[in-house]
């Protein structure tokens, strides 16, 4: 009876929580929103207003638009969760000359941690995965990230780098938020 009663239980457990998952997957650009929204507002309160001084160390890095304009809905988060993990990725090492919010640069990294986690766990990976990994987007987004890590690298790490990196990825999330309102 014993052994029955346990079996229910975790029967009931694995039922509620592949439920709960679901509905998060359902309301997930909501939730995606949310958290571009609180991130933007973290990359504001981490740092001060941009500094004048690195208004002559400005760089282009011309984000690849069409990334974010896939044929397929599951692909955009796919593209949406990549685009996190470079974020994640560039925040969080050499962080030691931008002279920011510690607490505001911690609650932003766990954000997008969480948010990566959450689209791995919704994401209906195999087929879509595959495609998108032969896509020639993938490497524009690539190039796009790389090229910052190496201005980062080539200045050294210092102040304007990063806050020339915390402008760029300002506007890199202004744009997934745009193509989120419009899922």
């Amino acid at each position: 009876i014993m052994n029955a009663l346990g079996l229910t239980q975790i029967g009931l457990i694995l039922l509620c929580t592949t439920t709960i998952s679901s509905l998060q997957c359902n309301h997930l650009h909501l939730q995606q929103r949310k958290v571009i929204e609180n991130s933007l507002q973290l990359l504001d309160k981490m740092g001060e207003k941009f500094p004048q001084q690195c208004l002559k160390e400005k760089m282009s890095f011309r984000f690849p638009e069409q990334v974010l304009k896939p044929r397929q809905k599951e692909t955009v988060k796919v593209v949406i969760e990549e685009i996190f993990q470079h974020i994640f990725y560039i925040f969080s090492k050499n962080l030691t000359l931008a002279a920011w919010d510690g607490t505001a640069l911690e609650q932003f990294q766990n954000g997008l941690y969480q948010q990566i986690e959450q689209l791995e766990a919704c994401v209906i990976k195999k087929q879509i995965h595959y495609f998108w990994s032969k896509e020639v987007n993938r490497l524009k987004l690539k190039k796009y990230f790389q090229k910052i890590d190496c201005f980062l690298k080539d200045k050294k790490h210092n102040l304007c780098s990063w806050e020339i990196s915390r402008a760029e990825m300002r506007r890199c999330l202004q744009l997934i938020d745009k193509v989120i309102r419009k899922l």
